[in-house]
């Protein structure tokens, strides 16, 4: 797995789909949560202290067949700037999600009360009786996959966010619709936060045929 060129201290996207892959079978491989998480992470693009405080409810609902179904569609408060945000939900992550909840059902009393528990659901509770995951513990899993896979730079819970908006921008999404879609406050910003380096520039500029 390639390093990139320019190393930089700060968490970086996932940069190459090779390594993505590679870190989604580490977590396909290890349980149904982690790969929920991983995948939510990365089609979502949401902040880990966002993504961390959501309950099943918030993804999910109990259909009139009485089936736990993932909804299509989400809303979340960003705690930075307590703005509600409307999310459409990626077909991959919806089902690493439906994945999740089928091991879930062998422990939650009922469909209804799971609807009530955390999202992302520690083994244990902390000392206040929290059992969701906390985003320290997010970050090691993180950090476990990429060395475990291979991964040289820096990889943390920033970089789901991150490679959400440098996968858009590689895809030849705008950079005003990336900013939208991350809630920043202009082009540059995102341009900066997703890693877009010189190398990045230079190699636009060398594939015009």
């Amino acid at each position: 797995m390639r390093k990139p060129s320019r190393v930089s201290r700060t968490t970086q996207p996932i940069r190459s789909r090779s390594d993505r892959d590679a870190m989604a079978g580490y977590f396909w491989r290890r349980n149904a949560r982690d790969y929920a998480l991983f995948l939510f992470g990365l089609y979502t693009g949401r902040r880990i202290t966002d993504i961390v405080k959501l309950n099943v409810g918030d993804v999910a609902h109990v259909d009139r067949r009485g089936r736990l179904s993932v909804t299509e569609r989400m809303e979340i408060v960003e705690r930075k700037t307590g703005k509600v945000i409307d999310l459409i939900l990626h077909p991959s992550a919806r089902r690493a999600l439906s994945r999740y909840f089928r091991e879930r059902m062998r422990e939650a009393p009922s469909k209804g009360a799971l609807l009530h528990e955390p999202l992302f659901k520690s083994r244990k509770a902390n000392r206040h009786g929290d059992r969701r995951i906390s985003q320290q513990h997010a970050w090691r899993l993180l950090r476990r996959a990429a060395s475990a896979c291979g991964i040289t730079y820096k990889v943390g819970t920033h970089s789901l966010r991150k490679t959400f908006g440098y996968s858009l921008y590689q895809e030849g999404t705008s950079i005003e619709l990336i900013q939208r879609l991350l809630n920043h406050s202009s082009p540059d910003v995102t341009l900066a936060y997703i890693g877009i380096t010189r190398d990045d520039m230079d190699n636009a500029v060398l594939s015009l045929p």
